[in-house]
Order: C-alpha cells, then sequence, then structure tokens
C-alpha cells in the first residue's frame, strides 16, 4: 500500500512538473519557440467606447492564445488613453493570428531603437539599463561647485529616493527663490564672502545662471522621460549616477566665480562628507599654489575624494588647457553621433543647414533679407563692424521685420537684430564650427568663408529683393566622437611632464536641466523659460567624468582617487577622427564608463607620491609645507623619484624646449592587479618610425590580487624634424581580458 501510494506521489509530481515546463516555456520561451514582447496597434481609440478596452485586448489575446490565465500572463501593457492597442509577449504564429483581427491595423516586434537625444551616457556605452550596484550608488554624495541649482526640475525628484547617507553632515541653506532641499539634493550652500555682487543675484543656492542646474543633472540626474528643450532633442535625460544624491556649493555669481568663495566652496564640501567633486570652473594656468581650485582639489584628495575639473573652452590653440594639476581628472569636450541644424531656404530655391539651436517656427513662407552693410547707419557714431551687426552699426527701419546676414561681430549678433525688431539673424564665422547655440530669435550660424559666400552673392544680385526663411532646429546624425573645436588643447605650463587634459567626455549640444530663473540665452531680453537647456562647453563634459567615477566607484569602494582616475584613463578609447592638434587635446580618448568597471591594472599614486613629485618638480619646501601643513617640511627627506616625470601617472610625456634636442626619456611606472589572480600581462607598443620605445621587462606576471609589479619605459630617438611638433605612441599591457592602454605624447614647442 506504501508503495502504491509513493509511487501515486511520484506520478503526480512528475505531472505536475510537466505541466509547470509547459507553462514556463509558453510564457518565458525557449530557444525553439520563444514568446516575445509584440506591440498590436489598434489605431485610435473608439468613439462610443462600447467595451472596456483593457478587458478587450484581454479577450483578444485568450483567442489568440487559447488559455485565459496564459493570456493574461502575457499582457505588458495596454494602451487606451490617447490611442488603442497593447503589448504582449506572442509566439509568432499568435501575431499573425491577431495581425488578422479586423479591429487591428498592425503587429510588430518591440525592439530597442536608439534615442538621437538626451543620449550622452548612450553614446558612451552606458544604457538605462546597465548593470549598477544601486544600494552603493544611493550613498555616494556628488558635490557640484557651480552657480547653484534649481531644485523643482524634474531631474531633481526625490521620489523612490531615501534619506540621506548617515554619514552626510551637510546642511540646506534656504534663502531668495529657495525654499528648501529634498532627498536627491541633500545639501545646498552658497558663498559670497565678498558681498559685492549685483542685486539681481539671489542670496541663495538657487541658481540664476542654468549652468548649476545642467552640470549637477549631467551627473547624478533622475531619468526624465521625454524631456527636451521645445521639442528639440526628445528622449530621458539622465545622470550617469541617477541613485547617487547631489550637494550643491554655489560659488559663481553674474560677476564670476572669485577664489575665495571657491575656496570655501571645497572646505566645506569635504567637510560635509562628499565622495566626489565636480567643478566646471577655471581661468588662466596659474602656480597651483595659488590656484584655489588646485588647492581646494588637493585636500579632496587627501580624504578620498576625485575632483573632475573642465579642462576649458579656449581651443583649438595649444598650450590652453586648464586645471592641469596631476591630482584633479581633467576632462576635455568631444562631440556625439547627432548633431543639431537650422535649415534656412532662400527665394532663388537654394537651401542651405546651418548650426544653431532655434526654438521658433517660422510664420511666414518667406521674410526679406538683407546684410548687416546694407543696413549699416553709416552715421559713424556706432563703434564695430556693421558687417557684423555690431551694437550701434545699423539702422531700424532697415533691419525692422527683415532676416539679417551678419559676418563675425561681438558675438551677440542676434540680440542686436531682435532689439531693432529684425526677423532673424544668420551669422557668418570665421572658424569651424561644431556645437549649435541657442539664438534669441531665428537664428542659425554658418561658416562665412563657404556657406557665407554664397549668401553674401544672392543677397547682392537680387536688387534688395533677396528673401528667406529660417526653420526650426531638427537633428542629424554625424560621424563621431571627435574633439570639440572649443575645447582647450595641452601641453600644459605648469608641470610640463604630464599629459593634460587626461580624457574626453560628451561636452556638444548637452541636453540637461535647467533653471527657471535663467532665460534659455542668458540675455533679459528673452521670455524663453525651461526645465532643460542645450548647451556646450567642457563644463558639460566634466560632470560626464565626475559621474563615470562615481560610477566606478560604486563597484569598488575601497578604491582610491588615483586608481579610479586610472581605471578610466587606461580603458578610455582613443580618438579616431580628429586632426594634428587632437592628440594633444583628447588625452588617453573617450571614457567608457562600462569598461572602466574591470581595468585589469590601475596605477595608483598616494599622497606622499604626490608630495615627492612636487619636489622633483621643482615646488620648494615651504610652499609644499603649507599645503600639506607641516612647518617643518624638507623635500630632502623625500626620496626623489625616479624617472622624466617622477609619478606613477596613466599617461607618458615629455616635451623638448630645445629643437635641436634628442630625444631621450624613461618613466618609472608601478601597476596594481586588480583583474584576476593569477594573470600574465604582455607589453604591446605602438610608434612611429625612428622612435626606439622598450618596456623593461615586457611581461608581467601576477600570482595574487592587488599584488604590485614595476617596470620601465625608455624612448630614444633623434631631433624632430623641423615640421614636426607632435610624436605619439603607445603601451598597452594585454592578458586574456584586459587592454591597459597608456598615451605616450612628446611635443616640440611651435615656435
Amino acid at each position: 500500500m506504501n508503495h502504491t501510494i509513493k509511487m501515486l506521489h511520484n506520478w503526480l509530481l512528475l505531472l505536475l512538473l510537466l505541466v509547470f515546463c509547459h507553462y514556463h516555456l509558453h510564457v518565458q520561451g525557449s530557444d525553439q519557440n520563444e514568446r516575445k514582447p509584440y506591440i498590436v496597434y489598434m489605431g485610435e481609440l473608439p468613439v462610443a467606447r462600447p467595451y472596456a478596452v483593457e478587458s478587450h485586448h484581454h479577450n483578444m489575446l485568450e483567442t489568440a492564445i487559447g488559455n485565459k490565465q496564459l493570456a493574461r500572463e502575457s499582457k505588458i501593457y495596454s494602451y487606451g488613453k490617447s490611442f488603442n492597442g497593447f503589448a504582449a509577449r506572442l509566439l509568432p504564429h499568435e501575431a499573425e493570428m491577431l495581425r488578422e483581427e479586423d479591429s487591428v491595423v498592425s503587429v510588430f516586434p518591440n525592439t530597442l531603437r536608439k534615442l538621437h537625444t538626451t543620449r550622452s551616457w548612450d553614446f558612451l556605452g552606458m544604457p538605462q539599463n546597465v548593470k549598477r550596484n544601486s544600494n552603493v550608488e544611493s550613498h555616494i554624495i556628488v558635490g557640484v561647485l557651480d552657480t547653484g541649482i534649481w531644485v523643482d526640475c524634474p531631474s531633481f525628484n526625490d521620489k523612490g529616493y531615501g534619506p540621506p547617507p548617515r554619514r552626510w553632515k551637510g546642511k540646506c541653506v534656504t534663502g531668495a527663490n529657495f525654499t528648501g532641499c529634498n532627498n536627491k539634493v541633500i545639501g545646498a550652500k552658497y558663498f559670497n564672502l565678498e558681498d559685492s555682487n549685483p542685486a539681481s543675484d539671489n542670496l541663495s543656492p538657487a541658481d540664476d545662471m542654468g549652468h548649476g542646474t545642467h552640470t549637477a543633472s549631467t551627473a547624478a540626474g533622475a531619468a526624465v522621460k521625454d524631456a527636451s528643450l521645445y521639442g528639440i532633442g526628445k528622449g530621458t535625460a539622465r545622470g550617469g549616477v541617477p541613485s547617487a544624491r547631489i550637494a550643491m556649493y554655489k560659488v559663481c555669481w553674474s560677476v564670476g566665480c572669485s577664489d575665495m568663495d571657491m575656496l570655501a566652496g571645497f572646505d566645506e564640501a569635504i567637510a560635509d562628507g562628499v565622495n566626489f567633486l565636480s567643478v566646471s570652473i577655471g581661468g588662466p594656468s596659474r602656480d597651483f599654489f595659488s590656484d584655489p581650485i588646485a588647492i581646494g582639489s588637493f585636500h579632496a584628495m587627501t580624504r578620498g575624494i576625485l575632483t573632475s575639473c573642465s579642462a576649458g573652452n579656449s581651443g583649438p590653440r595649444p598650450m590652453s588647457v586648464e586645471n592641469s594639476a596631476p591630482w584633479i581628472l581633467t576632462v576635455a569636450a568631444s562631440a556625439l553621433d547627432r548633431q543639431f541644424t537650422t535649415l534656412v531656404a532662400f527665394g532663388d530655391g537654394n537651401n542651405i543647414t546651418g548650426l544653431s539651436i532655434n526654438t521658433f517656427s517660422p510664420e511666414k513662407k518667406m521674410y526679406p533679407l538683407t546684410s548687416g552693410l546694407l543696413a549699416a547707419n553709416n552715421s559713424g557714431d556706432g563703434f564695430g563692424s556693421a558687417s557684423g551687426c555690431d551694437y550701434g552699426t545699423l539702422r531700424k527701419d532697415r533691419v525692422k521685420g527683415r532676416i539679417v546676414y551678419c559676418v563675425g561681430g561681438t558675438g551677440s549678433q542676434d540680440l542686436t537684430i531682435k532689439e531693432l525688431g529684425g526677423a532673424g539673424a544668420i551669422i557668418g564665422v570665421e572658424d569651424p564650427i561644431d556645437a549649435s547655440y541657442t539664438t534669441v530669435i531665428p537664428g542659425a550660424y554658418v561658416e562665412a568663408d563657404t556657406v557665407g559666400k554664397i549668401i553674401d552673392r544672392y543677397i547682392n544680385s537680387t536688387k534688395k529683393n533677396a528673401r528667406a526663411v529660417i526653420h526650426k532646429t531638427t537633428t542629424a546624425e554625424v560621424p563621431a566622437p571627435y574633439l570639440a573645436s572649443f575645447s582647450s588643447r595641452g601641453p600644459q605650463v605648469i608641470t610640463p611632464n604630464i599629459l593634460k587634459p587626461d580624457l574626453v567626455a560628451p561636452g556638444v549640444d548637452i541636453l540637461a536641466a535647467y533653471s527657471k530663473l535663467a532665460t534659455l540665452t542668458g540675455y533679459h531680453e528673452d521670455n524663453r523659460y525651461d526645465v532643460f537647456n542645450i548647451i556646450s562647453g567642457t563644463s558639460m563634459a566634466c560632470p560626464h567624468a565626475a559621474a563615470t567615477a562615481a560610477y566606478v566607484k560604486s563597484f569598488h569602494p575601497d578604491w582610491t582617487p588615483a586608481a579610479i582616475k586610472s581605471a578610466i584613463m587606461t580603458t578610455a578609447t582613443p580618438l579616431k577622427i580628429g586632426d594634428n592638434l587632437t592628440e594633444l587635446g583628447s588625452g588617453s580618448g573617450q571614457l567608457d564608463p562600462v569598461k572602466a568597471l574591470h581595468p585589469g591594472l590601475v596605477y595608483d599614486i598616494r599622497v606622499n607620491s604626490y608630495i615627492a613629485f612636487l619636489c622633483k618638480s621643482g615646488f620648494n619646501s615651504t610652499n609644499i609645507g603649507i599645503l600639506i601643513g607641516s612647518k617643518n617640511f624638507s623635500c630632502s627627506s623625500m626620496k626623489t623619484p625616479p624617472g622624466s616625470d617622477g609619478i606613477n601617472y596613466p599617461s607618458m610625456h615629455i616635451q623638448l624646449f630645445d629643437s635641436s634636442s634628442r630625444i631621450s626619456a624613461v618613466f618609472h611606472r608601478t601597476v596594481t592587479n586588480v583583474g584576476s589572480r593569477n594573470s600574465t600581462y604582455k607589453a604591446k607598443v605602438t610608434a612611429p618610425k625612428g622612435l626606439s620605445v622598450k618596456v623593461i621587462p615586457n611581461t608581467l606576471k601576477f600570482r595574487q590580487l592587488h599584488q604590485k609589479l614595476s617596470f620601465k619605459v625608455v624612448m630614444k630617438g633623434p631631433p624632430m624634424p623641423k615640421d614636426t611638433h607632435i610624436l605619439t605612441a603607445s603601451l598597452e599591457w594585454n592578458d586574456s581580458k584586459h587592454t591597459v592602454r597608456s598615451p605616450i605624447l612628446i611635443f616640440k614647442p611651435l615656435y
């Protein structure tokens, strides 16, 4: 009897298992017959609504699938507010059955489409569903030194966020137009130590300019669907670490960012407990000890905080890079694979395409077209260029109601044309353009030497009957990434043997959150306000790097700032598109957040190593003592670091100040194994003909994690040819899983 019961019990278990497998295969699918998401589109909603939409969808699914419960489980979503349809997991034959229904317009597989919009993180290989360590990420605090923040933006909605991390010691200072923080923006302070800013500035953390709101949301903004600027750049806006918290330190005002305010911001941020600092501020290169950003970031580094800084917007001029201290992550700007373009149509049937963010749709088919020269007042009273449409050089009666073509000028031609009642501005610029800027009236920027000459000829050939219309901005795909023309180039002038910038990140046409206290253009005459804006600059690149560092930290909480910086640099992708100055401005290349999680090896640098580097670089003991707070410090107590640069940097660089000098350099490096316990790395060198680059030893064998091994790179070569100013090479350490790349750059001054 017991034996029979046991057999029946086993048969019952087998039957249940078969039913489960049958059900599981139908819902989840198998390799041979897999259920996949489909969209069943049924057009407009029924006017009379003779049935409940969701029930009708279920009945249709039940008929196609043949199982009521399975139909319910297979349905994903019902559309029923603006149009009719549903999404469901279907087998191919079920999809075909639904396609034949009279009420169905179409049935098609759900595919993942690229967003040609707010997509800088997607472009970096970091999609919204990327692997995250969200619990750790939510305890990371990104401090931002900038113009303040507008907390009411959707990007800073704190729905779903818990209380601030327990270690957080910061405060939320309220004031004019700023009522408080939340669980996303957990801290906000402002610093106006000189108390000399215009009355128009809010004495509070409120963002009067939009810049700080934009950078903060780029780093750690929450995901916002259907974000756009007047429909331009529509997509999901999000920061690189959307679960992280934000602390804003307002150190910049309408007059600029004072050194003492910035130092106060650093001082507070470090004490408050931030994990990272994003500082999109800069100025002419100065000695580290008179540079508030170098000083503040050094003290941050000693407490385990990595500072990301913008490289500057003075490109393509060589030796223009800013924020070049070796403990800073210096970030240049690259372009995405989409561009915002504006079509201009002319009365003769020809069209041209310019760059701009033009939110206006034309009210007429055509407008009269003139040029600054033809609209000149010829009074001699105005200073500036009439052809450039400079303020005070044009007659209102020759501008009103017209689109005006301006060549060159001071940069505010669109505002001048608006004040004179003009209908639009086409602005010819002399330098190559790759960024789109928002205009206060319908406008477009074109290259004066090419497109501009075509416009000029048309205006001058029609005897005052020229006509044009400027259409609203659209998007176009372009090859990318490439270095932005405005992005500052190296080499640096403070410590010549450190390659700066370190890397590049998206900084052209970035859509992110914006302050409702600032107009889109910053002009008081502009009446457009929005919670999103599209801006370009290395300021926009900087928070991409800060967020990437935070992302790496969320998986490697014990890594030092230098180790995180090394991981991002050695896994970056060299830029393939560029000119002969790209190498001076791109460092290790475009950062890759996902690859940076698994660098294999890291070049770590501790505080004492930075101090030894400063000693070797010629900074005197007294100044270094002031920096580290040791009156009795002496460089003689430090062992002089070996090699041409004296620091364990992830890149290698020398400058030849004598054009007749032979190339001779030695770089000593130590790498730490953070990949596989037992691993063997072999060196691969890529170098131009005539340059000898030897790696000693050329094989590194690791037997445990965190093991450190050292090597040296010896470079030798003849003097660089007269017309050659840059030589580039690279060193890659490879095992079966990782590629650890270091750029090598030799520079000979252009003079």
